[in-house]
């Protein structure tokens, strides 16, 4: 077939989302339209409340906690959406950001009915596509007809299901020598998941033996740290020390995964860089933002180990969720080697967050 896999469809739905373009859920039960508030304008807003009356907002518990708002639906609360909404309104609902911009947003009608099974796929979707995790969701009864006569994407929650699963393939694209000021003797891997979106990549220094554990840092993208060099966090340093020390063993592996702020994307991280300035912390940041404290997965790390056929590792980290992850997926941990450094007058606030919070090992 020419047409689109599952996998694909669903990277198609998180590109329409960024757009700020509607894409349609399918559930077992119900279907609806799916708008993220983030890229709304007023002219589809009022498209999607003439679709249909009881069209709602949804947004997280954690967001929800920051507008003092009861929560009866563990992970999500529901908003009516009213007679005449107004974007700049939802929008400063949806972004913390605003929040000393637009200090009074109620009062809020909590929706105490029963879900319609599609809010947490909604949430899960929006995370995946960096993108605030606060939509417009407007239920309608012919999901697969709409979608045709509208020309929107057709997501069903199985295909959600089936690309979660189907996450842990791996494909090394392409390999090449790359000698850096770090590693002289190195290869550069590009990795391919499966499911497409994000490459990952691999540095291969020297010759790995692998009849013995591997030297390993398992490392995320940072690019106000790694790249601009940002006194904020102590990422840059951590990177390449971690690459000297694999250098000066001989052999091992840097893994760089594009998973930046710790999977929310470089934009909602400056958001919570703004939310710091104004005195929460990292976690707190994240948090008001309507993210857990790390929506990182550690997952990908240990599928790009297996493509590289290496199962025992010695694990450059301070973070356990790593050590934990590669346990689960097969990937043996035989060793933590600590990796302090980095730490300054302006992140040591952020240090002492990472470990009293994330539970890292200072």
């Amino acid at each position: 077939m020419l047409g689109p896999a599952n996998q694909e469809i669903l990277m198609r739905a998180r590109a329409d989302l960024r757009l700020g373009i509607p894409v349609l859920l399918a559930g077992n039960e119900n279907n609806a339209i799916i708008a993220p508030i983030e890229v709304l304008n007023q002219k589809r807003l009022d498209q999607l409340r003439s679709i249909n009356k009881n069209s709602f907002i949804l947004i997280t518990a954690r967001r929800a906690q920051t507008l003092k708002c009861p929560i009866y639906d563990g992970d999500f609360v529901r908003f009516e959406l009213g007679q005449n909404p107004e974007i700049a309104l939802l929008k400063a609902i949806a972004d913390p950001s605003l929040d000393l911009e637009t200090p009074l947003k109620g009062p809020f009608k909590i929706i105490r009915d029963k879900p319609i099974e599609l809010e947490n796929e909604t949430l899960l979707l929006l995370k995946a596509a960096q993108i605030l995790p606060a939509a417009v969701i407007s239920p309608i009864p012919d999901g697969k007809r709409y979608a045709q006569n509208h020309n929107i994407t057709y997501l069903q929650i199985g295909q959600l299901t089936q690309s979660a699963l189907s996450s842990q393939g791996m494909s090394d694209a392409i390999t090449a020598q790359m000698p850096t000021a770090d590693a002289k003797n190195s290869q550069f891997h590009i990795f391919r998941p499966n499911i497409s979106g994000e490459e990952h990549y691999a540095v291969e220094i020297g010759r790995i033996d692998r009849d013995k554990p591997t030297l390993v840092r398992i490392h995320s993208a940072c690019f106000t740290g790694d790249v601009l060099g940002s006194l904020k966090c102590d990422c840059g340093p951590q990177l390449h020390a971690a690459t000297k020390m694999i250098s000066d063993q001989g052999d091992g592996l840097l893994i760089y995964l594009n998973q930046e702020g710790r999977g929310i994307g470089l934009a909602n991280k400056i958001r919570a860089y703004s939310l710091q300035d104004q005195g929460f912390d990292t976690v707190e940041a994240n948090h008001r933002l309507g993210f857990e404290d790390d929506e990182r997965d550690f997952q990908l790390g240990a599928a790009i180990l297996k493509e590289m056929r290496i199962s025992n590792i010695r694990l450059i980290t301070n973070n356990p969720s790593k050590i934990s992850t590669m346990n689960k997926y097969g990937i043996n941990v035989v060793e933590r080697i600590p990796l302090n450094v980095g730490q300054n007058k302006t992140n040591s606030g952020y240090l002492e967050t990472k470990a009293k919070k994330s539970g890292h090992l200072m």
